[in-house]
């Protein structure tokens, strides 16, 4: 483990023992994408949005705490991707269109219902992205950049959108998290890692100025050999 990957993962910890200590997301938090107490609210900050209000196709994660973004975007008519868990299929996105869709919506955006009801597709069939929807485990304010539980997938999965043109330096992207997880300082990052345009949380939404350029793609020399071994469409 580097020294970045030892300081992330210090902030984690720190992160996942407040939100257990304030009682704010359920008991076993750590090693997740936290599911926090208020993320309708979040959910309704971020909708209130106009870059969310413009958007006509948004990609989110299947973690519960995000589960309401999900649900609102297919009540207001989005085209909706989200990510197959750990991106095991060969094609690594689901498609939920909210056009064609036969079960309740709450159903159809959780990572259960969705393999039931939704087609996945790969890259080469997908619109491009106008919102990218993220969990996190912690947020900078001044800058935007996200820490993730630690197994690389969100990054993943937008060095792919990217690499197929389907997300570039316009597409915005937002994460919705408790208040407890926007901290004010600097966090560690490594080259492959992306900032978000805007952390939402119940309180506030705030507008974030990443001061670095995202990937443009997957940086394969970063690829862990385990992430050969179980992502088919890195092969």
């Amino acid at each position: 483990m580097t020294s970045t990957d030892e300081a992330k993962q210090a902030v984690r910890r720190a992160v996942w023992d407040l939100l257990e200590r304030e009682g704010v997301a359920p008991p076993g938090v750590h090693g997740h994408i936290p599911d926090f107490a208020g993320k309708e609210d979040a959910a309704a900050r971020l909708a209130d949005l106009e870059v969310w209000k413009r958007a006509r196709v948004v990609k989110c994660n299947p973690d519960r705490a995000q589960l309401p973004v999900r649900v609102r975007a297919l009540q207001e008519g989005k085209l909706l991707y989200m990510a197959v868990p750990r991106l095991a299929t060969p094609k690594p996105f689901y498609l939920l269109d909210p056009a064609v869709l036969d079960v309740p919506f709450e159903i159809a955006a959780t990572s259960t219902g969705a393999p039931e009801v939704a087609p996945t597709v790969g890259t080469d069939d997908m619109r491009p992205v106008d919102v990218i929807v993220c969990g996190s485990v912690a947020i900078s304010r001044p800058n935007g950049v996200r820490l993730g539980k630690g197994a690389g997938y969100s990054d993943l999965e937008i060095a792919l959108l990217a690499e197929a043109g389907l997300v570039t330096r316009e597409t915005a992207i937002a994460t919705t998290v408790h208040q407890s997880q926007l901290l004010d300082e600097d966090l560690p990052h490594a080259d492959h890692d992306f900032s978000v345009d805007y952390a939402v949380t119940p309180e506030e939404a705030v507008a974030c100025a990443p001061d670095r350029q995202r990937p443009s793609g997957i940086i394969r020399s970063n690829l862990r050999p385990d992430q050969l071994d179980t992502i088919p469409v890195l092969r």
